[in-house]
């Protein structure tokens, strides 16, 4: 998405007088769907993510947006400055009769390099890190455990943080499901279930 940045957008720091971290630093407390569950990660520029949980049978709806920053309402230029310490996430809603939470672990760690702070590919600043954000203290539980056998296969030192789900605030409706629809080139990507095509993130 840096591509973004060089037109323009990011260019300005956000507003530091709008930092009220009361409201953003709250819990998500927006409700599933009945018989759904919540899951929430950050693993570089949301809309190659997005797709990937797409692909997941089980996956129900996806969103990105921001979360885990200090800026109520963050629009997209805000995020791209690096001062409102939001994180790009996804998050997905999902049947737990037909998607284990540790299922979803499996799909995040083998979507992203977890060693490396800040940055995935070309994308480079803190809204890109690597995160999980549980809503339940089982899945806080499976997400230690997870990074915990993840690390044995790794001669780096996994930087993933493990926090609770903040506040998410919905991305702009161009960000939404960016890939299926085409990007920029209207080059669209396949979201239908157990599709394993290469993903290409582009602006």
């Amino acid at each position: 998405m840096n591509i973004l940045n060089k037109l323009g957008f990011g260019a300005k720091s956000a507003d530091p007088s709008t930092m009220d971290p009361t409201i953003p630093q709250g819990p998500d407390d927006d409700v599933p769907a009945p018989g759904q569950q919540f899951a929430q990660f950050g693993a570089g520029c949301f809309w190659g993510v997005e797709l990937t949980f797409q692909r997941v049978p089980g996956v129900t709806k996806t969103e990105v947006g921001y979360s885990q920053g200090l800026l109520h309402n963050p629009t997209y230029e805000d995020v791209c400055t690096g001062t409102t310490k939001h994180s790009e996430v996804v998050r997905l809603q999902y049947d737990p009769k037909e998607c284990s939470f540790e299922t979803l672990l499996d799909v995040f760690w083998a979507g992203h390099d977890p060693t490396n702070l800040n940055r995935q590919g070309n994308d480079v600043g803190t809204q890109y890190r690597s995160g999980i954000y549980y809503y339940t203290p089982e899945q806080e539980k499976a997400a230690h455990e997870s990074l915990e056998r993840q690390q044995k296969h790794l001669d780096r030192k996994i930087v993933t943080e493990i926090l609770p789900a903040k506040k998410f605030y919905r991305a702009e409706e161009y960000h939404q499901q960016y890939l299926e629809k085409g990007g920029r080139f209207g080059f669209k990507q396949s979201a239908s279930k157990g599709c394993n095509d290469p993903i290409r993130c582009y602006g």
